[in-house]
C-alpha cells in the first residue's frame, strides 16, 4: 500500500508496524496536573513479535516518509532519576498506589518540542532515513514504530521483567542464572499468552514487572505522526526488547483531550473523541488491528475523580493528604483508540431515597472463575469473554454508574436514571449477552462537540439531552448502548468503513427506544417510520451540501482493509474538520440496513443479527464478513437479486441517495407535496432518477398528485394510466384534477371516466360523476 502523505491534505496516517510487532497490553502510570494542564508520567508497552502472529515474514516498506522525516528528532534521553519501588505482590483487587514518579522538581532539559535529547549519543546514529527499517532487512536494526503527537517523549528504556520476584516460572529454566535478552523476552511471551482463566494471576505480574526497574535505555526518535524506538544490535522483532518503559508528558494544546471547566465552573479533562485519537495521550498502536488489553494508575488531587474505560468500578484510595490514585484494567483486547479518560469534580447521581432503583445498579456482577464455564465457541483471541459465562448471559441489566456536575444531578434523576435500566434490558432482548460488564454514564462539560460517545464501560452524554422530555434522551442513550455491540464489541477492520459502526447503531436505536417504551407492534412501526422520514429529510440535505468523494461508504473499494507491510496505513479524509460534522456514514448506513430488515421480514433479520453478533463479537470486520454471513444464513427466496456486488454497487461505493425502498419513495413524494412550488425541471429529473412511472401503486399515485398539483403536462400519460389501470386507487385523483379548475385536467379526467365507466363498480363509478358532472 502507498504511504504517500500529502502534507497538505487531510488524510490520517496511522504508523504503526503492526505487522512486525504489536502491542499487547498497555500498563499506565499517571499524574494529572490541572494546574499545567498536563498529564505525565510512564507507559509500559508488552511486546509480542511478529514470528507470534505471522508465519511468514513479508517485504518491509520504510515508515517513515521523506515529509515526515522533516525535522524528526533524534534522541538519546538524559536519565530521569526515578525512584523505583520494591517489587510487590498484589492482591486480587489490583489497589496499586506505590507507583513510581518523575519528580516535578527535576529539572527539564527538554528541546523546544519537548523531547530530551542527548547530543553524545545522538551523535552515534545514523540518519533518520537509514535507521527506520522496520522489519529485517540484512544489518539494519529493526524499528518500533508507535503512532505518537503532540507529546514530549523524555526517556525510552528496556525493563528488566527478569528481576521481579517469581518471574522464574515464565522460563523454561528452574532458576534465574543468565539474564539475557532472549530471557526477558521468553518470559513476556508466557506471560502475555498466559490462559483467559489466569487473568487476575497476569493483570498483577504486568504491573508488578511495570515497576521492575530499567536495564538500558532505548535510542528513540520523533516526527509529526510517530515515536521510534531502536536498539542497538536488535536487527529483528524477536530481538526486540519485549517490555519497555517510556516517559513522557502531554501537551496542554495536545489534540486528544480537553481541558475546560465543567456547568459548576469546576476545572475538568476529558478524552474527547478527536480524529487522531488517542496518540496525543500515549504513544501507541493505532491501527485497529493491534487489540490490546490495558491498566491504569491515575493520581490526581483528592477532589476529583477519575473515570475510565475500565472493568472495575474504581474507588479512590488516598496516598497522602490531599492527593487520591485511581485504578482500572480491561481484559478484552480492545483497538488503543477506544480508550477513554475523564477526570474532574463529579458528582454520583443517585436515586432518592424514596424511588425504587434498580438491584443491577447496587449488586456488581463479578462471577469468580468457578463460575465461568462454556455456553458456545467463540471465534475471538482467547480472554474471559461474557458469552462463555452462563450467568451473565441471562444479566439483562449491567450495573450501572452516572456521573454529572453537581448542578446537573437533579435533571440526570429525574430523566437519566429512570431510562437506563428499560433501555439496557431492552438492548438485551433484541441482541442478547451486554458485551461488557458494567457501564458507567457522564454527562460531559457544554464543549462536547456531540450528543454522545461510547467506548468501553464508559459513555458521555451530552447536556442537551436532560432537557424537554424523555425522547431525545432515550433514542441517544439506546444509540451509544447499541455501540457496544457496533463500533466496541465488533469493530471495523478499516476505519474508512464507519457505517458499520454507526449505521448499525442508528437502526437498532430505533428499535431498542421501541422496546424500551413497550409499544405495541404498530405504534412501534408509526414511529419508526416518522423517523425514517426524518432521516430522510436530513440525508437529502446533506447529500446536497457535501462534497461526493466524502459520500461514499465504502472509499477504499477492493482496497478496503488493505496496509503497507509494514502494517502502516492511510485514513482517507481523516483530518478533515467536515467530517466530524456529516452523518452521510449514520444515514446511509441506517438505510442500508433498514432496506435489509424489510426485505428479509423483522424476524429473520435480527435473528440472523443475534448469530452474527455471536460468531463475531470481540473481533474486527469489513463490510463483506457481514452481508456474505447475512446472505448465507437467508432463505433463498428472500434473497432475491441481493448480493454483495449489487450492494456495494448500489449503496457502499456509489456517492449520493441509495435506490429507495418503496415506502421510503412515498415518505419522500409526500414531503415534496408539501412544497408550494416545483419546476418542471426537478419534477423531470425526479421522474428520471426514481423511474417513477415503474414504481408499484402507491409510489405512482403520490407522483401523479405532483404532476396534477404543479401542472406537469410532460407526464400527463402518467395519470390517464394510472385513472384506467389502477381504478382501486383512482378515485381521489379524479377530485385533484376537478379541484384544480384547470380547463385541460377537467378534461383528462373526464375523458378516462368515459373510457373506464362501464368496467367501474357501480359505487364507485358514481361517487365520480358526482364529482365531474
Amino acid at each position: 500500500m502507498d504511504m504517500q502523505l500529502d502534507p497538505a491534505g487531510d488524510d490520517l496516517p496511522l504508523m504503526a508496524n503492526t505487522s512486525h510487532i504489536l502491542v499487547k497490553h498497555y500498563v499506565l502510570d499517571l499524574d494529572v496536573d490541572f494546574e499545567s494542564q498536563v498529564i505525565e508520567g510512564t507507559i509500559v508497552l508488552f511486546l509480542e513479535d511478529g514470528d507470534r502472529f505471522k508465519k511468514q515474514n513479508r517485504s518491509v516498506e520504510e515508515a517513515c516518509q521523506s515529509e515526515s522525516n522533516k525535522g524528526c528528532k533524534l534522541g538519546m534521553p538524559e536519565p530521569c532519576h526515578v525512584p523505583v519501588t520494591n517489587a510487590m505482590t498484589f492482591s486480587s483487587e489490583m489497589e496499586y498506589n506505590d507507583c513510581a514518579i518523575c519528580s516535578k522538581g527535576e529539572k527539564d532539559t527538554s528541546d523546544k518540542d519537548g523531547n530530551h535529547d542527548n547530543q553524545e549519543h545522538a551523535a552515534g546514529i545514523s540518519s533518520s532515513k537509514r535507521c527506520c527499517d522496520t522489519g529485517n532487512h540484512g544489518s539494519e536494526e529493526f524499528l518500533l514504530v508507535l503512532d505518537c503527537c503532540d507529546l514530549s517523549v523524555l526517556k525510552v528504556e528496556e525493563v528488566d521483567v527478569a528481576a521481579v520476584p517469581g518471574m522464574e516460572k515464565f522460563t523454561r529454566s528452574p532458576e534465574l542464572t543468565v539474564v539475557s535478552e532472549e530471557l526477558r523476552n521468553q518470559i513476556v511471551r508466557e506471560l502475555v499468552t498466559l490462559p483467559a482463566n489466569r487473568w487476575r494471576e497476569q493483570l498483577d505480574y504486568y504491573a508488578r514487572c511495570s515497576q521492575a526497574a530499567g536495564c538500558g535505555e532505548l535510542l528513540f526518535d520523533t516526527d509529526t505522526w510517530s515515536l521510534q524506538i531502536r536498539k542497538t544490535g536488535a536487527q529483528t522483532a524477536t530481538d526486540f526488547p519485549h517490555a519497555i518503559r517510556i516517559w513522557y508528558k502531554t501537551k496542554p494544546e495536545g489534540r486528544s483531550v480537553t481541558w475546560t471547566s465543567d456547568q459548576s465552573g469546576r476545572p475538568c479533562v476529558y478524552t474527547v473523541g478527536s480524529p487522531v485519537n488517542n496518540r496525543a495521550l500515549f504513544p501507541c498502536q493505532e491501527p485497529p488491528v493491534a487489540m490490546s488489553t490495558w491498566q491504569a494508575t491515575v493520581r490526581a488531587a483528592a477532589s476529583f475523580v477519575v473515570l475510565m474505560s475500565g472493568e472495575n468500578s474504581a474507588k479512590p484510595t488516598q496516598l497522602w493528604e490531599g492527593c487520591s490514585s485511581w485504578y482500572y484494567y480491561v481484559t478484552m483486547p480492545m483497538p488503543a483508540s477506544t480508550f477513554t479518560i475523564a477526570v474532574g469534580c463529579w458528582t454520583e447521581v443517585k436515586m432518592e431515597p424514596c424511588s425504587s432503583g434498580d438491584s443491577a445498579t447496587e449488586t456488581p456482577f463479578s462471577p469468580p472463575e468457578a463460575d465461568f464455564r462454556h455456553v458456545g465457541v467463540c471465534s475471538h483471541m482467547e480472554y474471559p469473554c461474557r458469552f462463555q459465562n452462563a450467568s451473565a448471559t441471562t444479566q439483562q441489566i449491567i450495573p450501572h454508574r452516572v456521573f454529572a456536575p453537581v448542578c446537573l444531578t437533579g435533571a440526570c434523576q429525574e430523566t437519566l436514571l429512570q431510562l437506563i435500566p428499560p433501555c439496557l434490558s431492552a438492548a438485551h432482548s433484541v441482541l442478547g449477552t451486554h458485551p461488557f460488564s458494567r457501564l458507567d454514564v457522564l454527562i460531559v462539560p457544554a464543549n462536547f462537540p456531540s450528543l454522545g460517545m461510547a467506548s468501553p464501560h464508559i459513555m458521555f452524554l451530552s447536556q442537551s439531552i436532560l432537557t424537554g422530555g424523555s425522547h431525545l434522551c432515550g433514542t441517544r442513550l439506546c444509540h451509544e448502548i447499541a455501540h457496544a455491540w457496533f463500533g466496541l464489541a465488533l469493530g471495523a477492520r478499516d476505519w474508512t468503513e464507519e457505517w458499520l459502526s454507526e449505521g448499525f447503531a442508528s437502526h437498532l436505536e430505533d428499535v431498542f427506544w421501541a422496546a424500551a417504551q413497550q409499544l405495541a407492534p404498530h405504534e412501534a412501526r408509526e414511529q419508526q417510520e416518522l423517523r425514517a422520514c426524518l432521516r430522510w429529510r436530513r440525508l437529502q440535505d446533506e447529500m446536497q451540501s457535501s462534497p461526493t468523494e466524502m459520500q461514499v461508504l465504502r472509499p477504499n473499494k477492493d482496497k478496503t482493509g488493505h496496509t503497507s507491510d509494514s502494517g502502516a496505513s492511510v485514513i482517507k479524509h481523516g483530518l478533515n474538520p467536515e467530517k466530524s460534522f456529516m452523518q452521510v456514514h449514520y444515514l446511509k448506513g441506517y438505510f442500508l440496513l433498514r432496506f435489509l430488515a424489510e426485505r428479509l421480514g423483522d424476524e429473520t433479520y435480527f435473528s440472523f443479527l443475534r448469530k452474527f453478533v455471536h460468531a463475531f463479537h470481540g473481533q474486527l470486520i469489513l463490510s463483506q464478513d457481514f452481508l456474505q454471513m447475512l446472505l448465507e444464513n437467508i432463505p433463498e427466496e428472500k434473497r432475491l437479486e441481493l448480493s454483495v456486488e449489487n450492494i456495494y454497487q448500489d449503496w457502499l461505493e456509489s456517492s449520493g441517495i441509495p435506490k429507495l425502498l418503496p415506502d421510503q419513495l412515498v415518505l419522500l413524494l409526500e414531503h415534496l407535496l408539501e412544497q408550494k412550488t416545483l419546476s418542471h425541471r426537478t419534477l423531470q429529473s425526479l421522474q428520471r432518477t426514481y423511474h417513477l412511472q415503474d414504481q408499484d401503486a402507491e409510489v405512482r399515485h403520490r407522483w401523479c398528485e405532483l404532476i396534477v398539483k404543479h401542472k406537469f403536462t410532460k407526464a400527463y400519460e402518467s395519470v390517464e394510466r394510472f385513472l384506467q389501470e389502477d381504478q382501486a386507487m383512482g378515485v381521489y385523483l379524479y377530485g385533484e384534477l376537478m379541484v384544480s379548475e384547470d380547463a385541460r385536467q377537467q378534461q383528462l379526467a373526464r375523458r378516462c371516466f368515459e373510457r373506464t365507466r362501464e368496467q367501474m363498480d357501480r359505487s364507485s363509478a358514481q361517487v365520480v360523476a358526482d364529482m365531474l358532472f
